[in-house]
Order: structure tokens, then C-alpha cells, then sequence
């Protein structure tokens, strides 16, 4: 069955829990006993409706505010697929939640509260969500039974959120509009009658017919290899494969590959998936592979096509959100993992620091902070083979680790 991952983004009370809570009710994805807590606090609160925020936030501070802190992890099912929800915080104190929570996703929702319209928050989330390539975009207008579901104060909100879409520089990006009441349940898996003027589909048969192999880069094969394979037995005596996941484009049969970092051509032999064989592995795919010629393979080398190189570089630039107390300053050394590898990083320089607004940047900056989005140069101890993120989601990101605590302190994304 496949998998699709949402990422959710909302400012306070824009009720971003009750509709992962009424997605989860109106699923039959909530255990009895879950439902029963949820029917118990809400009567002890005296409310004469179901606390569906009660589904999701874990955290006692969480339930005792009424707010997300922490990113929780939701899964539930249908007859069509799986999701996985990233109920993420819309603080801007825990932009690097968001980021975490959004980093894996392939899709998102952003949730805006249809009384107080397009905020600065809003900005913050529709930002990040473009840092991350998130190519589809669900933008819910929540609690219209609040503004007496008005179609004029919908359209109003879509107008001024379509502003906000000018800015972006993600031309691929798709955008859809659906007007919710996630207390009462209009357009979240049911149709609104209360929204007749609303024609479109409801949050979840929109989710249900989102292409989950469309959120990838298509293009450029990338197959970071994890192991390889030596059996190292009488039946297998010299049998060699190499396992890993491939990435971006197919892999087939005869196609002609180089393996960095020795840039040694050769020709793909055959492709397993477990003890059988296939002529092609589309990506996405885990499998292992064996080579024409006898090349010296390890864990950490890449094998690409021929005419589909990477930048190999031991220098490069990239939009880091940093994510520790700590500040970052320039000189400043860290292990930097991209995919398998890990190599000595020093911060070069600062370039600026990006407002998440969509205003611009900022020059002459000196040090960055926790939740700080900043481009930042980087010189290696050895090359990388590597590509911008906006080509290659996979192999344009990398991580940031302190070497002193083990911590991981940020997250890039190659310019």
C-alpha cells in the first residue's frame, strides 16, 4: 500500500490538531479507548462537542496550553493508502520542528484560521514549505463556521494567499484551496452542506488522488551505496553486489554508470530484489546491483549514469537552519553527513540571514541563532558529489553534527 507523509503548519488555535483528530474520527482510525478518553476530557471540560485536539497532542504542556510543541507523528489508513501526518508546531520559537517535520514530507497543509486570515505566521509556513520543495500544497481554511461559512470571506482569504504565492520562486509548486470546519466536519472527509457555493473535492479525496511518485525529482538516477554484498561461499564464491536505494530516475540493465568518487566507468550487470532479478528498478526502489567490470566499490560511493554527473566539490554554499543553543559563528568546524558520507565541515562565511516573511535578507550578519534560516558557505576536508536541492531533494540536504556533543546542531540545503 503506499505511503503518503503530510507535513501540517498553523498558527495558534488555527485548530491544526482538531483536524488531524477529525481526519483521525471520521477514518474510524481512533481506538476505543482513545475515543473514550477523548469523550471523558471533553465532558469534563464542559464542552457539548468531541476535543478532537486531545487525539494528537501528547505532551502534558501541550494539553495543559492547548498548543504544539513537539512534532508528533499521526499514522492512519484507508481502503486507497497510508499517511503519515507531522502534526508540526507554527511557533516561530520552533521553526526547527517545522523544518524536522517537513524535511521527509510530500505534501503539506497549511491551515489558516478564516477570522484572522493571512499572518505573519502564515508567511513563515508557506516559506518553509518552499525551502523544502514541497511540491503540493493543501491551504485550509479553517473554522468557517465561525465567519458563518462566507464564501466572501473565503474568497478574500485565497485572493490575499495568492499574494503570497507571488513571491515564491517554486514554478511547479500546486496549490489548493478547500474551505474546513474541522470542529464540525465540513470538507474534511465529508462534503459541507453548509458550503454548497464550494464545488471542489474535500481534504481527503484530495489526499487520496495526490500522485505520491510526483513529490520526487525526476531526472538524475543517485545510487549512495549502503553495503556491499559478499556472500563468500562455494556457490557464490565471487559474487559481488551492491545494495543501496536508488534515487531520482530508473536504473537499468546495460546502462552505463561511473562510480565516484574514482570516476570508474562501467556497465550495470544485473539488478536483484532480493534472490530475484529485473531488468530495470524504478526509484524509490530498494535492490542491490552487480557491475560489468571487476571496480573497486565501498559503502558511501555513489554510482550514477554516465551522462547524469553530480558536482564534485569540496566547496559549496547552502540555506542552513540552525538548530542549536549554540550559535554559529564563522570558523566554526562540524562533521557534515551527506547521505552515508561524513567529512570535516568549516563554515567559510555567513552570507546573510533570510527573512522567512519573504522580505529579503539580511547583511553583515556575524552569528546565527536557534531557528535562524541563513545561506552560509562551507569549505570540506574532501570532495562531495553532490546537487543543488532544488534539482535533487535527496542529494542536495545534509546535516550539521557538533563533534564535541554528537548533537545534531543544523540542517542545509545546497544552493
Amino acid at each position: 500500500m503506499e505511503v503518503l507523509k503530510i507535513a501540517t503548519a498553523g498558527s495558534v488555535d488555527d485548530g491544526k490538531s482538531t483536524l488531524i483528530g477529525r481526519l483521525l474520527y471520521d477514518t474510524k482510525s481512533l481506538t476505543d479507548d482513545k475515543l473514550e478518553a477523548i469523550e471523558r476530557s471533553s465532558k469534563q471540560k464542559g464542552y457539548d462537542y468531541l476535543d478532537f485536539s486531545l487525539a494528537t497532542d501528547g505532551l502534558v504542556a501541550e494539553r495543559e496550553q492547548g498548543i504544539t510543541i513537539d512534532v508528533a507523528h499521526i499514522y492512519f489508513s484507508t481502503n486507497t493508502r497510508s499517511y503519515i501526518i507531522a502534526d508540526t508546531p507554527g511557533h516561530v520559537e520552533y521553526t526547527r520542528n517545522m523544518v524536522t517535520g517537513a524535511s521527509t514530507s510530500q505534501a503539506a497543509i497549511i491551515l489558516i484560521d478564516a477570522r484572522h486570515g493571512v499572518i505573519e505566521q502564515t508567511y513563515r509556513h508557506f516559506f518553509i514549505n518552499n525551502l523544502l520543495r514541497i511540491k503540493d500544497v493543501i491551504v485550509a481554511v479553517n473554522k468557517m463556521d465561525l465567519v458563518d461559512f462566507s464564501e466572501e470571506r473565503y474568497n478574500e482569504i485565497k485572493a490575499d494567499f495568492e499574494k503570497l504565492v507571488g513571491k515564491s520562486d517554486y514554478e511547479d509548486q500546486n496549490i489548493t484551496y478547500i474551505p474546513v470546519s474541522a470542529l464540525k466536519g465540513d470538507n474534511v472527509v465529508e462534503g459541507s452542506d453548509s458550503m454548497d457555493w464550494y464545488k471542489g473535492e474535500t481534504l481527503l479525496s484530495h489526499l487520496e488522488k495526490l500522485d505520491t511518485q510526483n513529490v520526487y525529482n525526476k531526472g538524475k538516477m543517485r545510487f549512495p551505496v549502503q553495503y556491499v554484498i559478499r556472500p563468500k561461499t562455494e556457490e557464490f564464491h565471487d559474487f559481488r553486489s551492491y545494495a543501496g536505494k536508488v534515487y531520482g530516475g530508473d536504473i537499468n540493465v546495460g546502462d552505463e554508470v561511473v562510480v565516484l568518487p574514482s570516476e570508474t566507468k562501467t556497465k550495470v550487470k544485473e539488478i536483484y530484489f532480493n534472490d530475484k532479478k529485473f531488468e530495470s528498478a524504478a526509484r524509490r526502489s530498494s535492490i542491490s546491483v552487480t557491475l560489468e567490470n571487476d571496480v573497486n566499490v565501498s559503502r558511501g560511493d555513489m554510482i550514477v549514469k554516465a551522462d547524469q554527473l553530480p558536482k564534485v566539490d569540496k566547496r559549496f554554499t547552502a540555506t542552513i537552519s540552525w538548530m542549536d543553543a549554540k550559535q554559529l559563528v564563522a570558523g566554526s568546524k562540524y562533521v557534515l553527513q551527506h547521505g552515508i558520507n561524513k567529512v570535516l565541515a568549516k563554515v567559510s562565511a555567513i552570507n546573510n540571514k533570510i527573512e522567512t516573511d519573504f522580505s529579503g535578507v539580511e547583511t553583515n550578519v556575524s552569528s546565527l541563532g536557534m531557528n535562524d534560516i541563513a545561506s552560509v558557505s562551507f569549505q570540506l576536508n574532501k570532495p562531495v558529489f553532490f546537487d543543488s536541492f532544488k534539482e535533487h531533494r535527496t542529494n542536495g540536504a545534509f546535516i550539521l553534527i557538533d563533534p564535541q556533543s554528537n548533537n545534531t546542531v543544523g540542517v542545509g540545503f545546497i544552493e
